[in-house]
């Protein structure tokens, strides 16, 4: 299929959800949806659940991921005649001091929005649009600092080494059906030309123990770089307390042309297992093989098998992860991950993240005596966040955080003796 074709497609999708609403017009109340069928509210909106193919004990993460059922994804929430309209998103303004010889200060903007349109199709079967865009391309080519951070190019040609690249400006455009086969039971279909594969815990942006950390993981290419794949197909099986599912995708990260859409594959595959035992908890295993992921390193695929476990209960939210890359052929780069996030009162939250990766790519340079050695890394990162609600449909969250790493004597001569980061960060948040 051509790029045109493809291209096409994804306007189509990408368009799905404002066509439904306008379809509709002249009906708007709000409403807030506990269920799949909607009742509508006499206010004009209200920021609520969206009613999530998941069943009841646990929420949607993102792509086909589940979180605990007391950490829904939250936003601005409308009825459209029969269709259920979920609005989320924010801006992250952030400036960064990354410590040591090869830190770097700047300032950046992170942004997502996201507009997802449900609505019944038949007694049982539920169709779901998503769109998701973002317009980190803005910050230029080379993203943001980030040291230890490692993954994809600026220019298609070098490596981005100690920063975070910028994603996508779509990072989703998909659908899903659900159908109930039994009283607890669904199968479920999911994919599009820009969506996430059945691969790894919830990707970090939609992780509440994640919410108010200024930088992405150094562990993101471990865990959950996958989450913006062209080209998804995912089947599953799901019920009250499990879900097992499948997936086809493009292992190909994507390339340095942010503002575009690359052509949909699928050369790579995963499968993944949940277990959600009660409201507060989920826990999930998956593996898959992941083909020629990175720009510069053709001919080298990757197997990944990850775990993960996440608690949310009152204003604590938590995950704990770990991820085995293993680059084939080549070696196996384990990496462990663990956030946290707690809301002390209504105003003010306490976070922070402890990371131990094991990275091979931090001197990309053939003629460096260290290239493609192995060294195994931590970074300890805490802070606070001041929560400001503004009307009933935004929040605005002022704070910083300090990050600390932990590395072998061998690395001192390139990144000092011991570098200490510190960022400080507004975050305008629809829902939150």
């Amino acid at each position: 299929m051509t790029r045109t074709i493809w291209r096409a497609a994804v306007a189509a999708v990408a368009l799905m959800p404002a066509v439904a609403a306008a379809q509709d017009h002249d009906h708007m109340p709000g409403m807030e949806m506990p269920a799949p069928t909607p009742t509508p509210a006499p206010h004009d909106h209200q920021m609520a659940d969206m009613p999530a193919p998941a069943p009841p004990g646990s929420s949607d993460g993102s792509g086909t991921s589940r979180n605990p059922g007391t950490e829904p994804m939250q936003g601005l929430h409308l009825m459209a005649g029969d269709w259920m309209l979920m609005l989320h998103g924010y801006a992250f303004a952030a400036y960064t001091d990354q410590g040591g010889p090869r830190g770097s200060n700047e300032g950046f903007v992170q942004s997502m929005a996201m507009i997802t349109a449900a609505r019944d199709l038949a007694p049982g079967v539920a169709l779901q649009l998503r769109s998701m865009l973002s317009l980190d391309p803005a910050m230029g080519a080379r993203g943001y600092p980030n040291l230890f951070a490692t993954g994809e190019t600026a220019n298609g040609v070098v490596p981005l080494i100690d920063r975070q690249h910028p994603h996508d400006l779509f990072m989703e455009l998909s659908a899903r059906i659900d159908v109930d086969v039994g009283t607890t039971t669904k199968l479920f279909l999911y994919g599009g030309p820009v969506a996430e594969p059945a691969i790894g815990p919830s990707a970090f942006m939609h992780r509440r123990s994640a919410q108010y950390l200024p930088l992405s993981p150094i562990t993101h290419h471990w865990l959950d770089s996958t989450h913006i794949s062209y080209g998804v197909v995912t089947a599953g099986i799901a019920r009250r307390h499990w879900q097992i599912e499948a997936s086809g995708f493009r292992g190909r990260e994507p390339d340095q042309y942010r503002w575009g859409i690359e052509t949909p594959g699928l050369d790579s595959w995963s499968v993944r297992a949940t277990w959600n035992p009660s409201p507060y908890w989920s826990a999930q295993v998956s593996h898959g093989h992941i083909k020629e992921p990175e720009q510069l390193e053709p001919g080298i695929s990757e197997e990944r098998t990850t775990a993960s476990v996440q608690y949310a209960r009152g204003g604590l939210s938590a995950l704990i992860a770990f991820s085995a890359k293993n680059k084939q052929p080549g070696r196996t780069l384990p990496a462990w991950l663990a956030e946290v996030s707690w809301d002390v009162t209504r105003h003010h939250t306490l976070f922070g993240r402890f990371e131990n990766v094991a990275n091979d790519e931090l001197f990309p340079d053939h003629a460096d005596p260290l290239h493609d050695t192995k060294f195994r890394v931590s970074k300890v990162e805490g802070g606070y966040a001041y929560r400001l609600p503004i009307g009933k449909s935004f929040q605005l969250a002022l704070g910083g955080a300090v990050g600390v790493y932990g590395k072998p004597a061998a690395l001192d001569a390139a990144y000092g003796t011991f570098p200490v980061s510190g960022t400080v960060f507004a975050k305008l948040s629809l829902g939150k």
